[in-house]
């Protein structure tokens, strides 16, 4: 698909977390989209050839200095205009409405009632009062002239505004989050009835753009991929695979730092089954060296990051022309790690932690997909599902599930434990319902008693979490005799071991990997 001619949404960020969501649930609506700045101006988001254009939400108020704005000259383009909480708080500011500052907020599950009379084109054919999930403080109390107030809540009394006429909608709720029943028929009523969005793009698309995407940016030259055995990577490798052929060698730097077995499946499958060329790296000896009395998440991460592209520059040597690195960088690696309007939470091994004089120029196809759309990729390119279905797993490995010093004595236990926990999810049929499941192994020890002995070992906890792109994740209600069996196997089976606990903590306010 050639996306220049294609139609776009532009989705415009005003330093969202989940800005990138928005994108996402529009090309669910099978509508193709990009992210862009909110200091994009007027003739460069013309440039683009919009089909429409979305504003998110956003940390900030409209009253504060500096606040982020939208280029004026945009509102008078004659592009639809969607606006989300923030963004729609910008269109009534911008155009001559009121914000009011509220005494308190609105936050989480609110009831909005559609204004009796009130034509309205986003909410058509919905309930009159339907359930929506506010965040916000301030809140829109007058729409600019032309607009019409379609909606309200007891904190918003301009929940909804439109304006027909000049194609320009605004929303002070977030209809892109689950939490709001019918947020994807209101984004889908703007998309196609509103901005007459074709519903013609699917991940097929995404694919042919993406080969067409590397064989341009790659050339005659040669392609290294760092394989860890993941769903992203591999998936990265296959689409690359098909864009270049023969060009791809794949390197796989065993760091011992995997889950149990995993080395020797990842080298069955690629070498044998796949029919890439794969150059295995057995570096376990680098990594447990580096790592030796490094305590700090981040440094951990920097020194393995550091370590792989030192061994993918080496394994480079013999391969003429290997200029360029493949990655299976996600989007929320890369907000993660922190953009322009995001605050940093965590580097990530391959964003934040490459060092500053890496050789390879980096091809990262996937970098704007969330994982189920690498899933759906993956399953596009015919890939087996004990691959595509692989949970989720840090390319630190279990360097960033050990909280402290990594040593080769506790890779081992936690290999074991973490083998147990995900034997117990496949048992219980549960591995294509929850996210991912994992154990950690934490710095502390606490007493115990087996066999009327005193012990003073480590605990294990059990992570299990449900996720839909893991920018958001809820603990895994897992049933209470799937949790004894583990905890029983786990202290019974696993030296060092003597408490297994279950973290029932949700993203936000913690990330899914403990570091």
């Amino acid at each position: 698909m050639d996306t220049e001619v294609a139609e776009t949404v532009l989705v415009i960020d005003f330093g969202a977390q989940y800005a990138q969501l928005i994108a996402r649930r529009v090309r669910e609506l099978n509508v193709y989209s990009e992210l862009v700045p909110h200091d994009i101006t007027a003739a460069e988001l013309v440039a683009k050839k919009p089909a429409a254009i979305v504003l998110s939400g956003g940390p900030k108020s409209v009253h504060v200095d500096g606040a982020p704005l939208l280029d004026q000259a945009i509102f008078d383009l004659g592009v639809p205009i969607f606006g989300m909480c923030y963004g729609a708080q910008v269109i009534a500011h911008q155009l001559g409405g009121t914000v009011g500052r509220n005494e308190q907020g609105e936050y989480g599950r609110t009831e909005m009632s559609a204004i009796d009379g009130a034509d309205s084109k986003l909410l058509a054919g919905l309930p009159a009062e339907q359930s929506v999930w506010m965040s916000h403080f301030d809140a829109i109390t007058e729409a600019p002239e032309g607009f019409v107030a379609t909606a309200s809540t007891e904190a918003s009394p301009v929940a909804v505004l439109e304006n027909h006429e000049r194609r320009i909608y605004g929303v002070q709720y977030h209809p892109e989050v689950g939490h709001t029943p019918h947020g994807m028929e209101v984004l889908g009523s703007f998309l196609h009835d509103i901005a007459e969005c074709s519903p013609t793009w699917t991940m097929g698309n995404f694919i042919d753009d993406a080969v067409e995407k590397i064989a341009a940016q790659v050339g005659t030259g040669r392609v290294i991929c760092g394989l860890s055995g993941g769903v992203d990577s591999a998936v990265a490798a296959a689409l690359v695979h098909k864009a270049i052929g023969a060009q791809l060698t794949c390197v796989f730097v065993d760091t011992g730092l995997m889950r149990a077995n995993e080395g020797e499946q990842v080298v069955e499958t690629f070498k044998r089954h796949q029919g890439i060329e794969l150059i295995h790296v057995r570096a376990e000896d680098r990594f447990f060296n580096k790592l030796e009395g490094v305590e700090d998440p981040e440094d951990k991460r920097k020194a393995i990051g550091e370590i792989f592209i030192r061994e993918f520059e080496a394994a480079s040597e013999g391969i003429a022309d290997a200029n360029f690195l493949l990655q299976g960088t996600l989007y929320p690696d890369v907000i993660e790690s922190g953009t322009k309007d995001a605050a940093k939470i965590k580097s990530h091994h391959n964003v934040g932690g490459l060092p500053d004089d890496m050789e390879f120029e980096l091809v990262e196809p996937l970098r704007s997909l969330f994982k189920d759309e690498v899933r759906q990729v993956g399953t596009e390119l015919g890939l087996p599902d004990e691959i595509v279905w692989r949970q989720p797993f840090p390319g630190p490995g279990l360097g960033v599930r050990i909280i402290g010093e990594v040593t080769r004595e506790l890779v081992a236990i936690l290999q074991h434990a973490d083998l147990i926990v995900r034997e117990e999810i496949a048992k219980a049929g549960l591995e294509r319902s929850i996210w991912q499941a994992f154990a950690v192994l934490p710095d502390i020890r606490s007493v115990g008693v087996m066999g009327d002995e005193r012990t003073y070992a480590r605990p294990i906890i059990i992570r299990a979490v449900t996720s839909e792109d893991a920018m958001t994740a809820d603990w895994a209600r897992l049933p209470y005799d799937l949790l004894e069996s583990m905890s029983s196997r786990i202290i019974n089976e696993v030296d060092g071991v003597n408490r297994v606990a279950y973290d029932i903590t949700s993203k936000p306010p913690g990330t899914i990997e403990w570091e």
